[in-house]
């Protein structure tokens, strides 16, 4: 990519004081305080749960999360996010100094509100169209590129076309896609055939052949920074550890390799991406290792429980995601994941930090930082 070696140089002589956030140390976690000047025009966000707003709010569909106790750690309550309280994106955003990005799906989401972004992630959505069907409505990958075109079309009519390039070559284009397209297909021989067509190298071959296209869709539209982030190590939630796979205290290392499978063709996507367009920059979310660090080393960070949910029912609490007016755990930042699926707000704290700081090893070639001076 043009300019990017040099880029990377100047950046690894960067002093971390210049940034504008600050750190103290809270049970052994980073609390993060940040300027409000905006770092990026806007963020648009693509992917499934682990950043759904509450566009599921508006579907029909099992996957929803806009009942207590999801949100009971969140300012405004219940909305539809996966958490109890912030997302991963929630958190980037107060990082850059965005306010929290509307979904697709509201109806407040027009006018001067989508100027700063719009959230279009699904629950249970997938880089493949069929992934999550079983599941109900949900935005697929395709569905979510489709929409970000007609907030596109709305945008240029509050903005001359020299104002639309400037504004959409500089927001943050955020896409965490892939988890669903295992756990919600691939790993589901009873509702899915993809298992019997396809080893777990070619599947990982054609996940990527059809993110690759959607990036690319979503280039051709104007937007020019991306972060594409891999998927975490999903033998290790409590969903997969509480189907027996593994022994207990362990992850499902059939399952973590498989995500390895697609993590490393998503990274060499990343740099055959950079390489063939000089005027983006795309880079690569380590989630995985993000994610390992801290399950391997959770006392350091201030957690207790790594291996089974906050809220839930079943082995683990892992078998059955939250029901509605449930009783969570009481100290929900001694948890890792909050239900079968998903992280605490705890945890997506850490991730957003490691994708805003880096270093390179979790946020590659440049970190959220380096990319907004860019």
């Amino acid at each position: 990519m043009k300019n990017l070696s040099f880029r990377l140089e100047v950046w690894s002589l960067s002093v971390v004081a210049a940034a504008a956030f600050t750190f103290a140390l809270s049970k052994g976690r980073v609390v993060v305080e940040v300027n409000a000047t905006p770092q990026f025009s806007g963020m648009f966000v693509f992917g499934d749960s682990v950043v759904d707003n509450g566009n599921n709010n508006y579907l029909t569909s099992i996957a929803k999360a806009n009942y207590a106790p999801y949100g009971v750690d969140f300012i405004q309550g219940p909305t539809g996010r996966f958490s109890n309280g912030k997302t991963f994106i929630d958190c980037l955003a107060d990082l850059l100094g965005l306010p929290y990005i509307p979904p697709f799906a509201s109806p407040f989401a027009i006018g001067r509100e989508i100027l700063s972004g719009i959230n279009y992630a699904s629950a249970s959505a997938g880089i493949l169209d069929e992934t999550g069907q079983s599941l109900g409505e949900r935005f697929s990958l395709s569905r979510q590129v489709e929409n970000f075109e007609g907030t596109r079309n709305q945008l240029k009519e509050q903005m001359s076309e020299k104002e639309l390039h400037g504004h959409l070559a500089n927001s943050l284009v955020v896409m965490i896609l892939g988890s669903n397209d295992y756990i919600n297909n691939y790993l589901l021989p009873s509702l899915y055939p993809t298992s019997y067509i396809y080893n777990p190298k070619d599947y990982a071959d054609l996940l990527i052949q059809h993110y690759s296209t959607q990036i690319l869709a979503l280039y051709s539209l104007g937007l020019r920074k991306f972060f594409l982030a891999g998927i975490g190590p999903l033998g290790c939630i409590p969903n997969q550890r509480a189907s027996g796979a593994a022994p207990p205290g362990k992850c499902v290392s059939l399952v973590n390799d498989m995500v390895v499978m697609f993590n490393s063709r998503l990274r060499s996507l990343v740099d055959q991406l950079n390489s063939n367009h000089s005027d983006a920059v795309f880079l690569f979310g380590n989630s995985y290792d993000a994610c390992m660090d801290i399950l391997n080393n959770a006392a350091h960070y201030g957690f207790s429980v790594v291996d089974r949910g906050c809220c839930g029912l079943g082995r683990n609490q892992g078998q059955i995601t939250c029901l509605p007016l449930s009783v969570p755990c009481e100290k929900r930042d001694d948890f890792v994941f909050w239900d079968a699926f998903h992280p605490t707000q705890a945890v997506n704290q850490i991730l957003a930090l490691r994708a805003y700081k880096g270093p390179i090893s979790y946020s590659y070639p440049l970190s959220l930082h380096q990319l907004a001076r860019t």
